[in-house]
């Protein structure tokens, strides 16, 4: 039995002060609804993906069940920090394979800026280990400086490449009306933006954002029914990494996501040159670079090569992040993986407007956890 995406929602992303939580979560499961025709009582179970601690209320996942009015049905929260959106898709998913439930809604929901930037930096801080790691002052940022700086010794790669992909996020972050920046930039701006952790500059780091988005899932008989045109989820794999650093045998690379790829590769039976379009987690600009050779699209090292060929735009080797990415979309953390999922499943109904990748049929997500502890690679086919 096959588990196909029958509706998809999304909220515009940014600080969202005209909302409470449960309204923009609202806004996008609306928008699901609509377009697959259902209504609440459709719905068998909500599953909210959501890293909880960025909330003021508590028990998220009850309270915003209730406003959608399907809190009649089972609910579920996944939190794996900003993996939460797609490890909400893989238990959405594993509740129809089961046969627990036939129609699934999964909602990645966040209000980040409610917290002020120093509570911020502080919560993704502790992603990391807080005994050895975080707690002697390290953070987010400074997690990917250094991963940046290994593969630059590594591998000879640039500043000038990092700062290539902020300016491709902005090229397609501008023709996304969702999205939070929706202006493009040139290589100039983004090399001579502020420094924010050596070598990492102002346009190499995403944004904190409120956001929501909503896919519907139905088991494959349903979904022939509900949709004329189902995507289905065809690879699904997950995989973890030590969450110290300093324990792992390679810091150019997020070993999490290599083992992963391989995983939803085999299940969905088919390979990196397959893939027509991908939306990865570039939560830094040297985390494109990295996911491009830990998803095969490149070998190890030919990273910053790829996107200076602009091999990952609309017409090259494999379009990514074409909806803008982290980087310009906005990085509502329990948002951004089912985020991802609505853009594939866009391109594959050939609905993305002036972002379209021609002929579009196998899609791909890459949603990374913390710093690589967790990682979700999703296969999509139309």
């Amino acid at each position: 039995m096959k588990v196909g995406i029958v509706g998809i929602g999304h909220s515009k992303f940014g600080k969202r002060d005209d909302c409470t939580v449960q309204e923009l979560a609202f806004e996008s499961f609306k928008e699901a609804l609509l377009d697959a025709q259902l209504t609440q009582k459709d719905i068998n179970a909500t599953v909210i993906g959501s890293s909880p601690e960025y909330h003021k209320q508590r028990s998220i996942p009850g309270v915003i069940a209730e406003y959608l009015g399907v809190n009649a049905q089972p609910t579920y929260l996944t939190e794996a920090a900003c993996g939460s959106g797609s490890a909400a898709i893989r238990t959405a998913y594993s509740l129809i394979k089961s046969g627990l439930h036939d129609i699934v809604a999964v909602v990645g929901i966040q209000k980040m800026l409610e917290l002020s930037t120093p509570e911020i930096l502080a919560l993704m801080g502790r992603v990391g280990d807080v005994q050895w790691e975080s707690g002697f002052g390290i953070t987010f940022p400074g997690y990917y400086a250094l991963f940046a700086r290994r593969h630059m010794h590594m591998y000879g790669t640039t500043e000038e490449q990092l700062a290539m992909v902020a300016v491709k996020a902005h090229k397609y972050g501008a023709m996304n009306p969702k999205a939070m920046f929706q202006k493009e930039i040139t290589l100039e701006k983004a090399l001579s933006a502020r420094p924010v952790a050596s070598p990492l500059k102002l346009f190499d780091c995403c944004a904190n954002s409120d956001g929501s988005a909503t896919v519907i899932l139905a088991k494959e008989d349903l979904a022939k029914k509900i949709s004329d045109t189902p995507v289905w989820i065809e690879g699904i794999a997950s995989a973890s990494a030590p969450i110290s650093v300093i324990r792992r045998e390679y810091v150019d690379r997020v070993p999490s996501a290599i083992v992963a790829a391989k995983e939803a590769y085999k299940m969905a039976g088919v390979g990196p040159d397959d893939v027509d379009v991908a939306d990865v987690h570039d939560c830094f600009t040297i985390a494109e670079i990295m996911a491009y050779e830990n998803l095969g699209f490149c070998d190890i090292g030919e990273g910053g090569k790829l996107i200076e060929e602009e091999q990952t735009y609309i017409g090259g080797k494999v379009a990514v992040n074409v909806d803008g990415g982290l980087k310009a979309k906005g990085h509502p953390v329990g948002a951004t993986g089912v985020s991802m999922t609505t853009e594939i499943v866009k391109q594959l109904r050939g609905e993305a407007g002036k972002r379209q990748v021609d002929g579009a049929e196998v899609g791909l997500t890459h949603n990374v956890g913390g710093i690589g502890q967790y990682c979700f690679v999703q296969i999509f086919k139309r």
